[in-house]
């Protein structure tokens, strides 16, 4: 059983058991979180796609942790002019494992 769920402007998809990198939440290590925004539902009863979300489908997970993600560095350069510009960027996120999906 799967689900597509949208977080932080984002569409993923999820399976209970797997550990996702979602858009930072205001959430604690250990504490539980769930996700109403479910677009769509598959399992052995076959697939539910919301319009454009299922009604009653939750999505549960237990927060694992905080980070920042590896830095993009941005460059921008012009020749023969003496401008050069290097600026670095690290997106944080919150680490969740998917717990249990529900209809």
């Amino acid at each position: 059983m799967y689900a597509i769920i949208e977080t932080g402007g984002k569409q993923l998809k999820v399976k209970q058991g797997q550990v996702v990198k979602v858009e930072k939440l205001a959430a604690q290590v250990g504490e539980t979180i769930s996700f109403d925004q479910v677009l769509m539902v598959a399992g052995a009863d076959g697939v539910k796609l919301g319009q454009p979300t299922v009604a009653g489908a939750v999505v549960t997970g237990t927060v694992l942790g905080q980070g920042k993600e590896a830095k993009v560095v941005s460059f921008r350069y012009k020749r023969r002019k003496r401008v050069r510009v290097k600026r670095g960027h690290r997106q944080p996120f919150t680490s969740v494992k998917i717990e249990n999906i529900s209809l």
